[in-house]
């Protein structure tokens, strides 16, 4: 791992972070399905799907997947809201919501990489 990689890495997870955080606060509501995080995590798998079918090179991979897509898509995040919906007797919701979020995903890159 070079300096440049770090640096692709930081780039790309500084972007990430930004825009699952302003989608999440336009998007997210007190009830339901959040639908930015499910968004981001939905946009983040395709995008992976995406680059490694593009193979493209080092740098951008770290830029675009390791970045990019890891900081966008979010594992804690999609846990939380799974167990508020839980909690807050949305049951429905949590197993669509968790549904949607992996099935969703895997499908989403699947696409992406058989697109390129």
């Amino acid at each position: 791992m070079t300096f440049l990689d770090i640096v692709m890495v930081g780039i790309g997870g500084f972007l990430g972070a930004m825009i699952r955080y302003v989608m999440a606060k336009k998007m997210n509501h007190s009830a339901g399905i959040p639908v930015g995080t499910l968004a981001v995590n939905g946009i983040g798998a395709l995008l992976i799907g995406l680059v490694f079918g593009l193979e493209l090179s080092r740098g951008w991979t770290l830029l675009l997947a390791s970045g990019l897509a890891g900081a966008l898509t979010t594992f804690s995040t999609l846990n939380k809201e799974l167990i508020e919906l839980w909690r807050n007797g949305e049951k429905k919701n949590a197993v669509g919501y968790l549904v949607l979020t992996y099935g969703g995903g895997l499908i989403l890159a699947a696409l992406g990489y058989v697109i390129v």
